[in-house]
């Protein structure tokens, strides 16, 4: 490894600590040639895995495109940075954990689906409303209906009629 700002090779670790959201360690250094600071992430090399995608395409999974549309559906919800970074970590876990070296498009959106329905709802039908292509409002209400009938009933809202003034 070189500096980033030099190109020296002669580095040393200041600190390292594990990364909490996913499984990775976070190193800082600093380079003996001209003192800059900066930081690693050391991460487990995982085998290449391929999504298949419903046109019959294949491409490598992407991290990065997965963590786009999860942080897209989650624009301007209360969910924090952490609960995303979870999300993500759950999802490629899962999506790595299948054992094959494919795996459908239909199941990483199932499964970032299913993580998303747990931590936002509105989260969830926007993701659901771009993964599943919704052709019209009348099969995006039916999802909502379908949440909205899976809600605990403590969670429903109350209806109240109107007072007149």
């Amino acid at each position: 490894m070189e500096c980033p700002q030099c190109q020296a090779d002669s580095l040393r670790v200041i600190d390292s600590r594990d990364v909490d959201a996913e499984p990775a360690i976070r190193r800082r250094r600093e380079c003996e040639r001209c003192g800059f600071r900066f930081t690693t992430y050391e991460r487990v090399e995982t085998p290449t895995l391929t999504v298949v995608k419903k046109d019959g395409r294949r491409e490598p999974f992407s991290r990065e495109k997965l963590s786009r549309g999860i942080r897209r559906a989650c624009e301007k919800r209360p969910v924090s940075e952490s609960d995303i970074d979870r999300v993500i970590v759950r999802a490629e876990q899962e999506v790595r954990s299948c054992g094959d070296t494919e795996i459908g498009s239909e199941r990483v959106g199932a499964t970032v689906m299913r993580q998303l329905k747990e931590l936002d709802q509105i989260a969830y039908i926007r993701f659901a409303s771009v993964y599943r292509e919704f052709a019209d409002l009348s099969e995006l209400d039916a999802e909502i209906k379908k949440v909205l009938l899976k809600q605990e009933p403590a969670k429903r809202p109350v209806k109240r009629d109107r007072q007149p003034a």
